[in-house]
């Protein structure tokens, strides 16, 4: 696949940049920065060589409308911070804003465009109405403009932004994207050994293709977090009011029993924290997993398994987290996260690749204050890193072999 360096020349030209700047917002505040920082590299090294950089992205979840809530006014101004210059805003994203904002650009300079999901051809099912919001983005920035495909985040989305357009214009790998194709191919193709795989979040559902698929690859799988109790009820034990599919208990009963024919060492919890409900002050207390009772939830793992998984993880050369341990958010209930994410770190230390694989984990590290600098690599795309680890086909990735 070409990367920005086969586009040649691009003084003068126009670059639309897709990049996954869907940050988490509390009103007009962000929260946690993190893939705007990771989508700075690329748009530094295009606007460095001369490039009027145009960007889309997306934020949250409109229904093909404007929404106040999810604009990308306050990320324009956060990226302009980080690149420490003026970035310029499109209160639009095809229509008289996005051509006044993109016309009006200098070589080295950049624009965003407003959430590009405001636009029902974006995420439209139908060719035809996804491909027409294609054609409006090439007229906006011209067809002598090439496309580059940055957002990690999204490329498992065949969206106008991400898939229709690199088929309408020369186009190119960014450099976040490139890392992460990178990083994910050395945990599916020949990961060094012991390769542990750490799961956890809340629901085993979300997870399934890729236990199936890292259950012949991996040498140790860790679960954690609330898809955790699926597994214990598989086990035959009883687990209160915490989070249980129960129309998953058979499967993972078929897990367990294939772990142990395959040789794959499969590692549950032993304790739990537990609470009385979902809240942050709520009183916590720990149990055996044996003995979880009737009128109260799993939060966390305990501490006997946090220190089990940290000596399991101890000696790994490779190391994939996908999902918190527990409630995280909660003061009471993030100890385990943190004691995964600090085995991790010493994975690293010791020149293993520690990956963390988007979402809620990476989301996790930052929050609980680990330098990010700690792990060999952070993934800016939670279901995109899962969906390649799975072994689907990923549309924008794809589309940029063509």
């Amino acid at each position: 696949m070409s990367g920005i360096e086969d586009l040649g020349d691009l003084a003068g030209r126009r670059v639309l940049v897709r990049s996954d700047l869907n940050v988490p917002l509390d009103g007009d505040r962000i929260t946690d920065d993190g893939r705007i920082r990771a989508s700075v590299p690329t748009i530094e090294q295009l606007a460095g060589a001369g490039a009027r950089v145009v960007v889309t992205a997306h934020l949250g979840r409109p229904k093909g409308e404007p929404e106040a809530k999810y604009s990308l006014r306050p990320v324009a101004t956060r990226l302009g911070e980080l690149l420490g210059t003026d970035v310029a805003f499109a209160t639009d994203t095809v229509g008289e804003s996005a051509h006044a904002v993109v016309g009006a650009l200098h070589d080295g300079q950049v624009a965003l465009l407003e959430n590009v999901r405001f636009n029902p051809g974006e995420t439209s099912k139908d060719d035809a109405e996804r491909g027409a919001f294609a054609d409006q983005l090439v007229e906006l920035v011209g067809p002598d403009a090439a496309f580059v495909s940055d957002g990690f985040g999204v490329v498992h989305r065949k969206q106008a932004s991400v898939y229709d357009v690199a088929q309408r214009l020369p186009h190119a790998m960014g450099g976040l994207v490139a890392r992460e194709i990178d990083v994910l191919r050395q945990l599916t193709d020949d990961p060094q050994r012991p390769f542990a795989v750490v799961l956890g979040g809340s629901k085993v559902s979300d997870k399934l293709a890729v236990i199936d698929n890292l259950l012949g690859k991996a040498d140790r799988l860790l679960v954690g977090g609330g898809m955790m109790f699926t597994f214990l009820a598989a086990q035959g034990h009883a687990v209160g009011t915490s989070l249980l599919e129960e129309d998953q208990v058979e499967t993972c009963r078929g897990y367990l029993e294939r772990a142990a024919a395959e040789g794959v060492e499969l590692l549950l919890p032993t304790d739990t924290v537990v609470a009385p409900e979902f809240k942050a002050d709520a009183p916590a207390t720990v149990v055996s997993v044996e003995a979880i009772p009737d009128d109260q939830m799993g939060l966390d793992i305990g501490p006997q398994t946090a220190t089990a998984f940290a000596s399991a993880l101890t000696g790994a050369r490779t190391v994939f987290w996908n999902g918190p341990m527990g409630v995280f958010e909660f003061d009471a209930f993030s100890a385990g996260t943190r004691a995964v994410a600090e085995a991790l770190t010493k994975v690293t230390a010791a020149g293993g690749l520690s990956v963390v694989g988007g979402g809620d984990s990476a989301a996790a590290v930052r929050s609980l204050g680990f330098d990010e600098a700690a792990f060999g690599h952070i993934s800016t795309g939670g279901g995109a890193s899962l969906e390649f680890l799975e072994g689907k086909d990923l549309p924008g990735i794809d589309v940029l072999e063509s």
